[in-house]
């Protein structure tokens, strides 16, 4: 038999190496340079530690430093010598679950006295001389009995009871750093020395053993963690202009929107904030008749048994409200509009000629988050989708998807993005129909991306319940990406409740249901857009467009005469006669991020002038009114009038 195997490259090039070899040895086969970049391996799909054997003929990819994948095992080393360090520092304490986590990772400790902010610079600096010892992390296999008798005898109770609910057949695997060890699937890096100096710890919170609210309650410890220095350097920057865009502050101080105990999750929209989220609805209203969409509206409140057939109370109950038995049935708030919309495609009979069948719909949703994972306007429990149902034939597919991401990628290039990701996401664990469907309905949205020429990247498992999807990614003026609209092909969900169609050959067929939302959430829209701009809002989104305030109570009747002319010319103008001073009154507004600020005096009064002071600038121009009016006018367009 053979001791040789052969390892297949992601370039389709093979090598013929001896069974056993550890990722590590292939990679300095290949190039000095190429092992001393990496920091894991990838074997038919599965990471795996450098010092792995490879044992069979497999493809392998290498996993440099450079790579996106080695981000999530640089931060899960980091969260193991963080885990490290608080026990060297605060003998007694107990390591829970500690995972890598996007930007950063985190460990739940169990301690009589809580971790505090204070304590962090210490543990950050014990970390520091963990890393610079450069342990290896090394991969051991143990038996149940021993890891349980092991963690029991260090006082443990956490890992023990992690360990007597994983499955017996499951393998026991402990990583070690020098002699601290932990339970953990891996994989890891070669030694503590590669993880750098390019982390930082960031914030204590308290957690709920295994998220319980019945259970412990933890500390957890959260890090942020990067390749090098500058990238943290580049996060942190980051984060502290994301805290100065923060939607709440500006939400505030553009007098939008507040939140209360009593509503939690639910929006209270003020005068100006409601005039921002109507512009949303009206932009959005245009585009979709002009796309050949009719608009419907459906009841918030469902029997129950709607949500049985339809498939959404065995996979989304948990989220959804429901009432009280008052009556023998029992009624849920809607989390999603489908079903509504399908009822709607029912009333009637259809023919193929008249599909495809485009109905949007600006649906209030409720579901269920828990209190804390609420904030702003980016995590609610009520909010207003821009959803919509295609209804057509199979071989309508490929055309609608298309004309649906062009029409995506088009509205958010009028509000200002132009760097958009598009994820396709197929079939998840928890779904409903058979795999000969969802074969069908992800081969179809596959051809349907093939024909529209855009680049998109795989997000295994993450489709709907009912079919598969694409999200498009948006990626905002600071770096940072928000998931916003999405693209699903249904083969499920119409048959399931009844919705069919006349076929050419005059047999009923079930229509494809092509699930579409361009905002998603428009809350949440709201909330990026408001960051995204730093509540510098383009002209023609802006709730108040022009302020006119008065230098001297002499011009108060120049100052109304001026705004009733603004509103003539469809400006949405304010003014402000208040008897302070006009530095005091440009402060005000300017903080409340209104675009245009018009002073006037007596002398702008007799020469039928205005000064003109812009948000951000400190320049005032004096014009003529006319002139003024004219450029405002064209300014305040919506792209699409």
């Amino acid at each position: 038999m053979s001791n040789n195997i052969t390892i297949t490259f992601p370039d389709g090039n093979t090598k013929t190496v001896e069974k056993g070899i550890s990722g590590f040895d292939l990679a300095s086969q290949i190039s000095k340079s190429l092992a001393k970049e990496s920091v894991a391996i990838k074997i038919n799909g599965n990471i795996c530690d450098l010092a792995f054997p490879i044992n069979e003929d497999c493809k392998v990819i290498i996993i440099k430093r450079a790579n996106d994948e080695a981000l999530e095992i640089i931060r899960h080393d980091c969260a193991h010598v963080m885990a490290e360090a608080v026990q060297s520092l605060f003998p007694g304490t107990q390591v829970t679950i500690g995972p890598s986590i996007e930007n950063g990772f985190y460990y739940d400790f169990a301690r009589k006295e809580p971790f505090t902010l204070s304590d962090l610079p210490k543990i950050e600096k014990k970390m520091h001389e963990i890393i610079n010892t450069g342990e290896k992390f090394t991969r051991e296999v143990w038996s149940r009995e021993e890891a349980v008798k092991f963690f029991k005898n260090k006082g443990e109770d956490y890992k023990v009871e992690l360990i007597e609910d994983l499955d017996p057949n499951e393998e026991i695997t402990i990583y070690k750093q020098g002699e601290w060890l932990d339970l953990c699937r891996g994989p890891h890096m070669i030694s503590t020395k590669q993880i750098g100096k390019g982390f930082k710890l960031m914030k204590v919170a308290g957690a709920y053993w295994r998220g319980d609210s019945n259970n412990t309650m933890l500390t957890r410890i959260y890090g942020t963690a990067w390749r090098n220095e500058k990238e943290l350097e580049n996060h942190l920057a980051q984060i502290e202009e994301a805290e100065k865009r923060d939607h709440r502050k500006l939400g505030k101080e553009m007098d939008l929107f507040h939140f209360q105990e009593e509503a939690p999750g639910g929006v209270f929209w003020h005068p100006q904030g409601w005039q921002l989220f109507q512009s949303l609805i009206n932009y959005m209203r245009l585009r979709q008749d002009r796309a050949g969409y009719v608009e419907t509206s459906t009841p918030e409140l469902l029997d129950k048994s709607l949500w049985e057939t339809s498939g959404h109370w065995e996979k989304f109950s948990e989220n959804m409200f429901t009432t009280d038995p008052k009556e023998e049935k029992v009624f849920a708030i809607k989390p999603m509009n489908c079903p509504g919309a399908v009822e709607v495609y029912k009333q009637g009979l259809k023919s193929y000629r008249d599909l495809p069948l485009r109905m949007a719909e600006f649906g209030k949703v409720h579901r269920y988050e828990p209190s804390g994972a609420l904030h702003g306007l980016m995590r609610v429990r009520a909010f207003t989708q821009d959803d919509a149902h295609i209804f057509c034939t199979e071989d309508q597919i490929t055309e609608e998807s298309k004309i649906v991401c062009d029409l995506i990628l088009s509205i958010y290039k009028d509000f200002g993005f132009n760097d958009v990701r598009i994820k396709f996401s197929d079939r998840p664990e928890k779904r409903v129909g058979d795999d000969s469907v969802w074969d069908k309905a992800e081969e179809a949205l596959k051809q349907a991306m093939e024909a529209t020429g855009l680049e998109y990247t795989f997000n295994p498992g993450e489709g709907a319940f009912y079919g598969p999807k694409l999200e498009f990614v948006l990626r905002d003026a600071i770096g940072r990406d928000w998931q916003c609209g999405t693209l699903q092909v249904d083969l499920n969900l119409p048959g399931r409740l009844g919705a069919a169609y006349v076929a050419e050959d005059g047999q009923k067929k079930v229509p494809v249901m092509l699930h579409r939302a361009l905002f998603g959430s428009l809350e949440r829209f709201t909330g990026i857009l408001i960051e995204h701009y730093a509540g510098h809002l383009p002209l023609w989104l802006s709730p108040s467009q022009v302020v006119v305030a008065t230098i001297t109570s002499e011009s108060d009747n120049y100052a109304f005469d001026l705004k009733d002319q603004l509103s003539k010319n469809g400006l949405r103008a304010e003014v402000d006669i208040r008897n302070e001073k006009i530095g005091y009154k440009i402060r005000e507004h300017s903080n409340a991020k209104i675009p245009i600020i018009l002073a006037v005096g007596k002398k702008e009064a007799e020469d039928k002038t205005v000064s003109v002071r812009r948000l951000g600038s400190q320049e005032t121009l004096v014009v003529k009114l006319d002139e003024l009016i004219s450029d405002l006018k064209k300014e305040s367009l919506s792209p699409i009038s």
